[in-house]
Order: C-alpha cells, then structure tokens, then sequence
C-alpha cells in the first residue's frame, strides 16, 4: 500500500518530510474502507482515494511549513471525502444535487464509525465544504484543507495534475519568494 501512495504522489520515502507523512497516515490508507473509496471517481480520472491523497498531501506540506498540526492536516485530509459513493449518479446515491452540502456530514459519519478522529479532524472532515455549508472553520488547518481541496479539485477537473503540482509546496520554508509563486503559479510551472 505505501509503495502505491509513494508512486502516486512522488514521494521520497528516504526524505523525512515524507517518511513522517506516510507514518502518520498508514493506519487509515491501509484500512478496508478507505481503500474502497478508489471505486468511486471524483474529478475526472482521478477516484476519491487518489484525490484526498493530493489534499491530504498538500495539506500536510502546509501545515509543516506554518508550525501547524500537520498529522491531524494529513488524516483529515485523507477522510475528507470518505463519504463511500458514486456522487455523479443521482439515481445510486438519490442526493446527486445535494452531494456538495450532504457529504461532508456522511463523510464525518463513515469516519467517526470505522477511526478515533480527534476534534482537529473532524473539524477538518465536517467544514471541509466552507463557505458552501455556511459552517466556520475552528482550526487554521481546516482553513488550508478547504483551500487546498479547491487547488487540487480545480487541477484534477482540468486534466492539469501532475507530478509537479506539489513541487512548490516541497521548498524550505525560508525559500520561498511569494512573487517567484505567484509568477510560477499563473504560468502553470
């Protein structure tokens, strides 16, 4: 399962930034359930499981670089969407057009019911969706997971994903030149 999450997001298993990512995380990823959620697509050709690796990943990277609590910013990343369905058929989940505002209570749910989640991660789990839910965030790590899941969701559904899309999220903190970002951003390298 590691090797898969490895080859999946490029990671370095022998870097401590990721060695400590795929320790705080194997619990859920190896677990039954969390493994389904590679049946269901989410944005494009990229199913769930692979999607809230990206936020989960993403979001890790953040948190580590801010000081912030990067172990709870990976798992609730990776339950974010574990709400176990094909949202893009209305007649298999019967909530199609409700799916944006409904599933992050599902979501919260499967994971209170399968994980001991602390109130970080449910945080995290439930207020996901912000400001669509209307619900605030309490922790500044929900704040990046909401941004994130909207950076990563924005790439998968344009075919924009790849290898590179975390590439400046791996810099030292004390490297990073907001205006070097910005450019590279908008240029898309």
């Amino acid at each position: 399962m590691i090797d898969q999450i490895t080859e999946k997001l490029g990671l370095n298993p022998a870097s401590e930034l990721d060695a400590s990512y795929l320790k705080c995380i194997q619990d859920l990823s190896s677990h039954e359930k969390v493994q389904s959620m590679k049946k269901y697509m989410q944005h494009k050709n990229i199913d769930c499981f692979e999607h809230c690796l990206h936020v989960s990943y993403g979001s890790y990277c953040i948190c580590r670089k801010l000081g912030l609590d990067w172990r709870s910013a990976a798992r609730g990343g990776l339950l974010h969407d574990f709400f176990l369905y094909d949202w893009h058929f209305k007649k298999r989940t019967g909530i199609k057009e409700l799916h944006g505002f409904k599933h992050p209570d599902i979501a919260m749910s499967n994971a209170m019911h399968y994980f001991n989640i602390n109130k970080t991660e449910r945080d995290i789990i439930y207020n996901h969706m912000w400001p669509l839910t209307f619900r605030l965030p309490q922790y500044k790590e929900t704040y990046i997971i909401v941004m994130v899941d909207k950076y990563c969701a924005l790439m998968e559904s344009c075919n924009l994903w790849n290898s590179n899309s975390f590439k400046l999220l791996k810099l030292p903190a004390a490297s990073l030149n907001h205006n070097l970002i910005f450019k590279k951003l908008i240029r898309g390298h």
